[in-house]
């Protein structure tokens, strides 16, 4: 990775994608430190402080710190990822969009101009529920009609100006702007998070406590972020042979290659999905000021992450047992929506390819769906893992921090990609050096 910046850094025009992308990210965290207009900002800390636990942890952490500053940045890209997703799920129910998706470069433009349209919405929603969520219970300094406008026009716009910066930095930086935009919040979070566990555990501790609770702490992270990279690098390659045909006066064909299926097909998503669901109701209820008792308030803490682990309160575990399955029926889900068995099948027959011991058509089907199946069960316990272990360590330990598995799963996987990205950059450069010469 140290040797690829370097290389990239001795041309000049990745260098100049490079420092671009960097001044964008340094104007990203100027503008989580600027309040948003007519919020006190003393009394939102005071607030986000007496949550329960887990509750919006994750959500400040994708933020970058930006929603517990209530700042203009407070929404951040939450609501482009949610319109992103939205987006990939209304392509596959809805013909026409998926007839976009076909047509190449023209109908993807069209999706994406849709999804910019659903982020403001979306921002619009959102910004105006916490306004007026916020303003009722006396978080807002005047709680008026100029105010709540306020406050929602400028968290808006400043939804729709990260978005705006993510595709400067796609289209005039080195690629995957929005990808980069949330790994930069979650990264700026990580100082701060770290510095509490060393605080909780290390300092202050008996010399050989100290050692060993610091072992522990890099040991976790380390083997978190070596199985994220297994988990993100891992795929089962299909070989395909292709039978030899006549075409003119040449034979063609007889090659070998081969079908790349990804055993973390999913990626993030189905934590992401999970923890939406999880985290929706706890969100509305904060919102809406309840603080009461009953049935309702059982659910909240059987879905509340802060109560899981905990081993005075056992019971409240099973939210996280309900968390691990929803994460593996998503990665079902998400997978057979972007991954069609019978489709390639299908392309494979009419290119003259076939699986070798397998025949052409519905077998090479049922076999695909049977590897696929296999492997995404692999890539979703490994999520799972990934996903559980600082819950256990939380709620054991009391080791609260912001990042967690779903954070190390972003950071390593953008870094891996755009390390790739930045590699092909150069490699497409030296090409077209070789052609001018």
């Amino acid at each position: 990775m140290l040797t690829t910046l370097k290389n990239a850094f001795k041309i000049k025009e990745i260098r100049n994608k490079i420092l671009f992308t960097f001044a964008m990210l340094v104007v990203i965290r100027i503008g989580s430190q600027l309040p948003t207009p007519g919020v006190s900002g003393e009394y939102f800390r005071d607030w986000f402080s007496s949550q329960a636990e887990g509750a919006f942890g994750f959500f400040d952490a994708i933020t970058g710190g930006s929603f517990i500053n209530m700042s203009i940045l407070a929404l951040n890209i939450s609501p482009y990822i949610t319109s992103s997703i939205i987006m990939q799920l209304l392509t596959i129910a809805i013909p026409k969009l998926e007839e976009m998706q076909r047509d190449g470069e023209d109908g993807r433009k069209k999706i994406a101009s849709i999804t910019r349209y659903v982020t403001i919405v979306l921002a619009l929603i959102q910004s105006t529920a916490m306004a007026v969520g916020f303003g009722r219970q006396g978080y807002l300094t005047h709680y008026n009609a100029l105010s709540v406008i306020t406050a929602v026009a400028t968290m808006t716009a400043g939804s729709a100006f990260l978005m705006w910066v993510g595709e400067q930095i796609t289209e005039k930086g080195i690629g995957n702007g929005i990808s980069i935009v949330l790994v930069i919040n979650i990264i700026s979070r990580l100082p701060e998070d770290l510095g509490n566990l060393f605080e909780q555990f290390v300092f202050g501790k008996p010399p050989a406590t100290a050692v060993l609770a610091a072992a522990v702490i890099f040991a976790v992270i380390i083997g978190m972020v070596v199985l994220v990279i297994i988990l993100n690098d891992g795929i089962r390659r299909i070989p395909v042979q292709y039978a030899n045909k006549v075409q003119g006066r040449k034979m063609v064909g007889g090659q070998t290659s081969s079908i790349p299926l990804k055993v973390n097909t999913a990626g993030v998503i189905p934590v992401i999905f999970a923890q939406s669901i999880y985290q929706t109701p706890i969100i509305i209820s904060s919102f809406v000021g309840y603080n009461g008792t009953g049935v309702w308030s059982e659910v909240l803490k059987y879905l509340n992450s802060g109560y899981w682990c905990n081993p005075s309160q056992l019971k409240y575990s099973l939210g996280l047992l309900g968390y691990v399955v929803m994460i593996i029926l998503f990665a079902y889900f998400y997978t057979s929506i972007t991954f069609n068995p019978l489709m390639v099948a299908d392309n494979m027959k009419k290119q003259g390819g076939f699986i070798p011991g397998i025949r052409p058509g519905k077998p090479t089907s049922d076999y695909l769906n049977k590897v696929l199946n296999y492997i995404v069960f692999v890539g979703a316990v490994g999520l799972c893992i990934v996903a559980v272990i600082p819950y256990i360590f939380s709620g054991v330990f009391k080791a609260s921090v912001s990042f967690g598995g779903t954070s190390l799963i972003i950071i390593v996987s953008v870094v891996l990609e755009t390390m790739k990205q930045v590699e092909s950059q150069m490699l497409v450069r030296n090409y077209k050096g070789f052609l001018e010469k």
